[in-house]
């Protein structure tokens, strides 16, 4: 019954917010409040100053770090875990110290308020307990190595060490907050048949949204662990987690978020889970022992490959059950929704699956896949990059029932059985990927480059009405939430809607516009506008049509 009251709260509360501010809010206050903690026990050692090579580009020993011509950060580090930890912090400390601005200044502007930072504070309660117990102690070192670098501009909301610590379960804080609510990833693995050389093939979008400043400073991660195999992972700097990575064994890791039931406590989080995946598993067997000894407070999927099976599947973690799922084809796909036998008759699962919009890119992935026999890189790329619909009709841009919301972190492409890595560098996925042999960065340290082309689209003027539609959207959303001033002239709008007619979102934005507005009136025409166009789900059109209602019953 709390657990109830307690979730009917959290969604009255944050019903407002945008999904990025949901992991912010979550994020930074988890870190405000939780215990006291203290660190490891460590064998202290000295690690040398850096030595800067040229511009952004600086080395402790045989250790790493510099920027590629694509605006992509790249780190190789090795040795023992608080080592590494230290290593890390020393070469990225000002990239590491730029995520955690980024952070704080997001939270400083959102919530301001004493009395509001007292009220999350007893809902987050319950999420901080045990999570140190729940981290493996290696882990735990190397995140205390980087800590060492943190500012110390921000001692005042904790200890250096307590505040990254909890930045790797900003993810899974964020995702509970809300009832689960997320932006939805997408996946697909092939193999065999419908793979162009017949060997594995692994395609992700990682739909994750903090804030274009947030993205702006992306990290590839080379690790030559001294327990474990050798491994790259792609994220952001002083994050230690895995959320897309392959090591260098040919097994590959990727996660997607799903729904299933409420946690009641911190438990392992599920990028600390992965990175065990990745640094300790050769096989499928071997990954699923060990996300089995693991508990997790969110529902995950994760997608695994591996070289030495030939085999791709989805272990899907929630914290009461796990599920594994394998096709029985050549093609595996994966969204926000649970597909093996353990879900088959959850309750949250089929709501999840009818209501949201994971089902919609599910099907849509596998069309795309069905329309040629063999794939390669670059139609791989091109899938990740779709923006239509099922019928090849537009969702407008930036909606999510479509593979490429235009909000991505990052995207993938792996190719575990030829230990090569290829990430998006910039505008999402519409920029070039650049590949990386993981024998060649490993055995030799050179980080000779591979590419997939980019995207016209990101050369056309869609693209660049795209960016203005998301610049004003933005405004709006300042002015909604932070009482910013705005005054939108009828040229501005009908810029505005121009630069985006086919998004339902265009018109719901316009409308949340106009009911601030006390407009309600041209507030109730918007959202009928919106409902005329290609919703993101069901959830979404109820959400428009309750809008309505209070449009109408205000004075």
């Amino acid at each position: 019954m709390i657990l109830r009251a307690i979730k009917f709260l959290i969604k009255v509360l944050f019903s407002i917010f945008e999904y990025f501010i949901i992991f912010l809010i979550g994020m930074v206050f988890f870190i405000i409040f939780s215990s006291r903690l203290s660190h490891p026990e460590v064998k202290e050692i000295h690690i040398p100053k850096r030595t800067e090579i040229s511009k952004n580009h600086y080395k402790i020993g045989n250790n790493w770090i510099k920027k590629n011509e694509h605006g992509i950060w790249e780190m190789y580090i090795e040795g023992d875990d608080y080592e590494r930890g230290l290593i890390y912090g020393e070469l990225a400390k000002e990239l590491v110290q730029y995520q955690e601005e980024v952070f704080v200044n997001q939270i400083n502007t959102l919530v301001p308020s004493n009395t509001w930072q007292q009220l999350i504070r007893l809902m987050l309660g319950f999420f901080n307990k045990e999570l140190v117990n729940n981290i493996p102690e290696e882990n735990l070192r190397e995140i205390y190595g980087v800590s060492k670098s943190f500012s110390d501009k921000y001692d005042y909301i904790a200890t250096k060490y307590q505040r990254i610590l909890n930045y790797h379960a900003a993810h899974d804080i964020g995702h509970a907050l809300n009832d689960y609510s997320m932006v939805g990833c997408t996946s697909f693995g092939l193999k065999n048949e419908k793979s162009s050389d017949g060997k594995l093939l692994i395609g992700r979008n990682f739909d994750f949204y903090v804030g274009d400043e947030f993205a702006k400073e992306k990290l590839v991660l080379f690790v030559k662990p001294k327990k474990g195999i050798p491994f790259v992972s792609y994220s952001w700097a002083g994050f230690t987690g895995v959320v897309s990575g392959l090591n260098q064994n040919g097994l590959s890791v990727t996660i997607n978020a799903s729904k299933s039931d409420l946690p009641t406590s911190s438990k392992t989080p599920i990028s600390i889970l992965a990175r065990e995946i990745l640094q300790y598993a050769t096989t499928i067997d071997e990954a699923i022992k060990i996300a089995k000894k693991r508990q997790t407070f969110v529902s995950e999927t994760i997608m695994v490959s591996s070289k030495k099976d030939n085999r791709i599947v989805l272990i899907e973690k929630s914290p009461s059950k796990m599920g594994v799922y394998e096709s029985k084809n050549d093609i595996i796909v994966c969204a926000n929704h649970y597909q093996s036998n353990t879900f088959k008759k959850d309750n949250i699962n089929i709501n999840n699956i009818k209501e949201s919009d994971s089902h919609y890119r599910f099907d849509k992935v596998n069309q795309l896949l069905s329309q040629s026999e063999k794939f390669d890189l670059q139609s791989v790329a091109s899938i990740l990059r779709n923006q239509k619909g099922i019928y090849n009709d537009t969702l407008g841009m930036g909606n999510p029932r479509a593979i490429n919301q235009l909000i991505a972190h990052h995207s993938v492409i792996i190719q575990p059985s030829n230990l090569i890595f290829y990430v998006s560098t910039q505008n999402y996925q519409l920029g070039e990927y650049v590949g990386y042999d993981l024998n060649s960065i490993f055995n030799s340290q050179k980080t000779k480059q591979l590419l997939i082309e980019k995207d016209p689209f990101v050369d056309s003027k869609n693209y660049q009405k795209f960016n203005y539609y998301k610049k004003i959207k933005k405004d709006i959303s300042n002015y909604i939430m932070f009482d910013k001033t705005l005054t939108l002239s009828e040229n501005k709008i009908n810029v505005f809607i121009k630069s985006n007619s086919e998004s339902y979102i265009t018109y719901e934005v316009l409308g949340n516009y106009f009911k601030t507005k006390k407009n309600k009136l041209r507030a109730i025409k918007y959202y009928n506008i919106a409902l005329t166009k290609k919703l993101a789900s069901k959830q979404v059109k109820e959400e428009i049509l309750e809008k309505i209602m209070d449009c109408k019953s205000m004075k």
